[in-house]
């Protein structure tokens, strides 16, 4: 069963749900952390307190509101536009992601906090 999320990047919250994978649960598992983002085009990633390997959802292809796990920097990216990678709308990491979860609505809100200090991801009361 999915697991809600409330992410707050600067002034910006969206809600998200992380999926029902072994990686997913992982990162549920280590929630509330907050930390400094950084920034790749338009995709948010930040260094998480979880080690795992790719899996059976691991992929290149990716689209706008995403959030993936990338193992070699054990960070957790969220993808809301194209990156420097990209040749089109859809954003493109840098190495294959496990697809973790997903933001609900527009993913392109995120746009507005692309200078933030800090964002916070917590479960959902």
């Amino acid at each position: 069963m999915p697991s809600r999320v409330r992410i707050t990047v600067g002034v910006v919250v969206v809600e998200a749900e992380f999926f029902d994978s072994a990686c997913s649960r992982a990162i549920v598992n280590s929630l509330p952390f907050e930390t400094k983002p950084n920034n790749w085009g338009d995709e948010f990633y930040f260094e998480i307190p979880v080690r795992m390997a790719l899996d059976e959802t691991a992929t290149a292809h990716v689209k706008a509101g995403d959030i993936g796990y990338w193992p070699p920097g054990n960070a957790l990216a969220i993808f809301f536009g194209p990156t420097p990678l990209s040749r089109g709308n859809d954003p493109v990491p840098a190495g294959k992601v496990n697809v973790v979860g997903r933001i609900i609505g527009d993913a392109k809100v995120l746009k507005k906090a692309e200078r933030a200090s800090a964002i916070r991801i917590e479960t959902m009361p």
